[in-house]
């Protein structure tokens, strides 16, 4: 089948202005948009700049905004699509080059959330026990990438990025209710500064976003209970 790319381009060291470049590739209703993109790349014009890596859905590099929706190129199939497909960078994140944005300022909020088990008590001899319910508390939002869909599609984020965003409010959540972790207090106080969960408008766009399936606005939802049950 002859599909159709229109691509977002823009090179900030060349270019005064992003544009739109235009491909026609034949291809398979069964690949992938992104065996779509490798070819524009390897036959028709290698200046095009895209990240990706395992390409198979788990490392989440090759996020981006595919006819009007953050997904995965790698988990989208063009006949899923049509013959028209219209490829963009994420939102909110400034662009590198073309297809690849500069994800520092999304890792930073990430790392401000203290994404890491806080146990102070001696390690014990084994694992740190933990019962089947208590694990089921936080099993969503272990799914986590960090493709930066769901940040990236939240309008408040667009905004004002000063927002931790949802990934990071979901990767602050995989802790504070881990039965192991003891700096639940720590992360609930960073989550309640201006910059915080309640930002939130609960729009719901990062939880279509997800391409791991994780109840995203559930989570954001539930820290913010956690937050009013201190008041």
């Amino acid at each position: 089948m002859k599909v159709h790319f229109r691509i977002r381009r823009f090179n900030p060291e060349r270019d005064p202005h992003p544009y739109w470049a235009d491909y026609h590739i034949e291809a398979d209703p069964f690949d992938r948009v992104l065996d779509g993109l490798h070819h524009i790349k390897w036959y028709l014009d290698g200046s095009l700049a895209l990240r990706r890596s395992c390409a198979h859905g788990i490392c989440g590099s090759d996020a981006m905004l595919i006819n009007g929706r953050n997904r995965l190129a790698c988990k989208v199939l063009i006949r899923d699509v049509g013959r028209r497909i219209t490829v963009e960078p994420l939102r909110g994140l400034p662009v590198i080059k073309d297809l690849v944005v500069d994800m520092e300022p999304f890792f930073a909020q990430y790392r401000a959330v203290m994404p890491y088990l806080i146990n102070h008590d001696p390690p014990p001899a084994r694992e740190r026990r933990q019962s089947p319910e208590e694990r089921a508390r936080f099993e969503d939002t272990t799914k986590c990438i960090l493709c930066a869909a769901c940040t990236t599609s939240c309008p408040i984020y667009w905004a004002d990025g000063e927002y931790v965003g949802p990934a990071a409010i979901v990767n602050a959540h995989r802790f504070i209710f881990d039965s192991r972790d003891q700096a639940a207090a720590e992360r609930l106080t960073i989550l309640a500064q201006r910059s915080g969960v309640f930002r939130c408008r609960t729009v719901f766009n990062c939880t279509d976003a997800c391409p791991r399936g994780i109840q995203v606005t559930r989570a954001i939802q539930e820290v913010k209970r956690a937050l009013l049950g201190r008041l």
